[in-house]
């Protein structure tokens, strides 16, 4: 039995090569590791993940041309490479070009550190949740305009920089404070992390959808073009009419409830609470 197991293994491994592992292929194994996952995660965490989606899509339709032998699709896609290679630079500058500064901070170890808990999205409380809804409603009673972010999985690091930055806890009398009138903050908007304001005074893009009702003005445009770029919550309280209006994934909800808002707030609060294992399962069912 023994001479059949080594006839049997010599006859299968007679000619393949057995590399020798040493420490340092290990390290760069590990090394390579933390760099594909950090770039995985600075995707995800930027527009630039749907902008990657879009250029899978286009690099799978191109796979589908090469299995099907379609010649012209392939002869285009093959003279076009370059120029897209230059319109992928162009389209991710701005996400390219904070990759390069993330480099030259200090604190460049701790962002690598793949077992930091920190670096998990922060969960606002029901604390947090409800002083938003309280100072909404505070200023909508007395028509004063105000714009509110809470940020998601997305982090809005590159609108931050637009702003002055806070780091204060939340609470309804800081935000109705910072939207007074004629105050240093109150023009631009307030980006909420967890339960933390991370800075005031930000300038948000605006929307180019032609759709929108022309009652409504650049502090509700903005609103919807943040959504529409992030998975962010963004409220916004009209100066001229007091009402409290919400937007998310690019769609614009006007003059909502205290207790609908509240409701929205819980919603994305706890989205992402389940155990992952539960959601795979749910996903597979529904497939």
């Amino acid at each position: 039995m023994i001479d059949w197991l080594i006839s049997f293994f010599n006859n299968y491994t007679n000619g393949m090569y057995f590399p020798v592992i040493e420490f340092k292929d290990v390290a760069e194994i590990l090394i390579l590791t933390v760099i594909v996952y950090e770039i995985m995660l600075w995707i995800k965490n930027t527009k630039a993940w749907m902008l990657l989606r879009g250029i899978i899509m286009l690099g799978v339709f191109i796979l589908l041309a090469w299995i099907f032998q379609m010649h012209t699709i392939l002869f285009l896609a093959a003279q076009s490479i370059n120029v897209l290679a230059v319109a992928a630079v162009v389209v991710f500058q701005p996400e390219l070009r904070r990759a390069l500064e993330k480099l030259g901070e200090k604190n460049l170890l701790s962002n690598i550190n793949p077992f930091d808990k920190n670096r998990e999205n922060e969960r606002f409380s029901d604390e947090t949740a409800d002083s938003i809804v309280t100072a909404c409603y505070a200023m909508g009673r007395v028509c004063t305009g105000a714009l509110i972010v809470v940020e998601q999985a997305i982090r809005l690091n590159e609108y931050e920089m637009t702003g002055i930055e806070l780091d204060c806890k939340v609470s309804s009398q800081v935000l109705i404070n910072i939207f007074e009138h004629n105050t240093p903050l109150h023009d631009g908007a307030v980006i909420i992390r967890g339960d933390r304001i991370t800075s005031a005074t930000c300038y948000l893009p605006l929307s180019d959808n032609m759709s929108i009702s022309k009652d409504l003005g650049t502090r509700h445009r903005a609103a919807l073009g943040m959504s529409e770029v992030c998975d962010a919550l963004v409220i916004v309280v009209s100066e001229e009419t007091g009402l409290v209006s919400y937007a998310m994934g690019g769609r614009l909800t006007r003059g909502v409830k205290q207790e609908e808002l509240r409701q929205t707030l819980s919603q994305i609060q706890y989205k992402n609470s389940e155990p992952k294992k539960f959601r795979l399962w749910k996903g597979w069912r529904r497939r």
